[in-house]
């Protein structure tokens, strides 16, 4: 589907710094911005862990930023994302996001988390994730997409997350969409379609009820919700 294409090079193109993409980050990563400043001023250094994150996520704070602020950064993700070498400010680390058991309570000065609690599973999965997250950090900020935003996030096709799963995952197997490759089985179509379970406000402030949640917004429209515990 060309348009799902289209969508996905203009709006989720985060390697550009211009893109429309890149510029909701750079927009939103200022309450996390305020987060390292209170934490530095109290502590001289800061420990982030990112949970699902990426490395090249972080060029959306100048690096001379980091620097000046003693910014360490450890990103958590499965085992089977093959993790690279520890390097410079960042240290990698293999676990399940739903079992930081690795990490004692208080671990971090801030929990960061980008897109991934609507990948985790059930609601049971949700609620072992965000426990975790406010467990192992004394803040945390953890971003959704919203689920009556009418282009889904991942596949940039418009209202394909509001369709019966039945015809998704037909869609999923005849299209490709955004950057989905057309799935070559049913059952690949099954766990793509699977893997995303996106989230209202009501619930991720239920999930993450010790926290306030803002709204991002596009062109007026909801687009995603932001959890800060500060």
């Amino acid at each position: 589907m060309p348009l799902s294409r289209t969508l996905a090079k203009a709006i989720a193109n985060y390697g550009k710094k211009n893109s429309m993409g890149s510029r909701f980050r750079a927009k939103r990563v200022q309450p996390l911005i305020n987060m390292i400043e209170l934490n530095f001023r109290k502590y001289g250094v800061v420990n982030i862990v990112d949970v699902g994150g990426t490395e090249i996520y972080w060029n959306i704070v100048p690096e001379y930023y980091l620097d000046d602020h003693n910014v360490t950064i450890t990103v958590v993700n499965l085992p089977s994302t093959n993790p690279p070498e520890d390097h410079g400010r960042f240290k990698f680390v293999s676990a399940d996001a739903c079992n930081l058991a690795i990490f004692p309570d208080t671990t971090f000065h801030i929990a960061h988390s980008n897109s991934v609690v609507e990948h985790v599973g059930d609601w049971e999965r949700m609620l072992q994730f965000a426990n975790e997250i406010s467990r192992i950090a004394e803040f945390y900020f953890v971003q959704t997409p919203n689920f009556w935003f009418p282009v889904e996030p991942h596949c940039m096709t418009p209202f394909f997350h509001w369709l019966p799963k039945p015809i998704r995952v037909w869609m999923v197997l005849h299209f490709q969409l955004g950057d989905w490759e057309k799935a070559n089985s049913i059952s690949q179509a099954v766990i793509s379609v699977e893997r995303i379970r996106l989230l209202d406000k009501k619930m991720f402030q239920e999930l993450f009820n010790d926290a306030s949640v803002l709204t991002e917004r596009f062109f007026l429209l909801p687009k995603s919700f932001i959890a800060l515990r500060k």
